[in-house]
């Protein structure tokens, strides 16, 4: 069965943050992984995951003003040196806590600029963080993320994200594979897994049910038959729960939603 991690930006919301490790543990989740950790001191996050036992798996770098809608920085031009300085402080954080993997996201595309302008900033801050990353053996991740959820955003199809692997040209650049937004954007989720899975260029898998973002056993998407064919498939990576609770919004808090995961293979 698959290797499934706690997204601490969205499981265990009722508590505050540095409480949420010890409950993912106790829920036997043995990875963590959330948006940002930058509001914490890295050793205060690290002594909780040498408490219970966890492993960071991975973590954003800074997204420029996210509370002004900005949703990264890697390809908006004029902001090299900001990206640069975000991608520092996330490789000490990474470093403090053991993090292989930093998921870089690419940001909206600025109001007036090229396509050619924005692309061309976007692969050499990805080389940039790259070579950045691989002195202390970090992956750095790219995402397709759908444009309902955030309208505007550079990188939202999978076909393009691995043909900027090639165009990058860094073998510690990887494709974070999240579910959810490939069935809004593509669908037929299994022919993806089986077109990119076996290619090595898929680092991370995430997971949530569509379209409410809910447990994944909620929605239109059958995951049970996905978990079967990523482990027929061999990979053996993490799967990062990134979705919000619905049933814990209503009691019990999000434990009280993780009966799928005690089966994961059912179905």
């Amino acid at each position: 069965m698959p290797r499934f991690a706690a997204n601490l930006s969205m499981l265990y919301t009722e508590l505050p943050f540095l409480q949420r490790f010890g409950a993912a543990a106790t829920d036997g989740f043995a990875g963590v992984e959330y948006l940002f950790p930058y509001d914490y001191a890295a050793g205060d996050i690290a002594e909780q995951l040498e408490a219970h036992g966890l492993q960071q798996v991975l973590f954003n770098a800074p997204p420029g003003d996210w509370a002004a809608g900005e949703r990264g920085l890697a390809c908006v031009p004029g902001r090299e040196a900001e990206f640069a300085d975000g991608m520092e402080q996330a490789l000490d954080y990474a470093a403090a806590l053991k993090c292989p993997r930093i998921h870089v996201m690419a940001g909206i595309v600025p109001a007036g600029q090229s396509a050619a302008a924005v692309r061309s900033t976007y692969v050499a801050n990805l080389r940039r963080a790259a070579r950045m990353a691989a002195a202390q053996g970090v992956v750095v991740m790219i995402e397709p993320i759908n444009t309902r959820d955030m309208p505007g955003y550079f990188l939202n199809l999978q076909a393009d994200a691995h043909a900027l692997l090639a165009e990058i040209g860094e073998p510690n650049v990887q494709v974070q594979l999240d579910l959810y937004h490939c069935q809004i954007m593509e669908g037929d989720l299994a022919t993806r897994l089986r077109q990119y899975l076996p290619t090595a260029h898929v680092g991370h898998i995430q997971i949530a049910g569509v379209p409410e973002r809910h447990e994944p056993d909620v929605g239109e998407v059958h995951y049970p038959y996905l978990f079967q064919l990523i482990d027929k498939l061999g990979w053996d990576g993490w799967i990062g729960c990134e979705y919000r609770p619905a049933r814990g919004a209503v009691v019990g808090g999000t434990s009280s939603g993780l009966g799928w995961i005690r089966d994961p293979g059912r179905g």
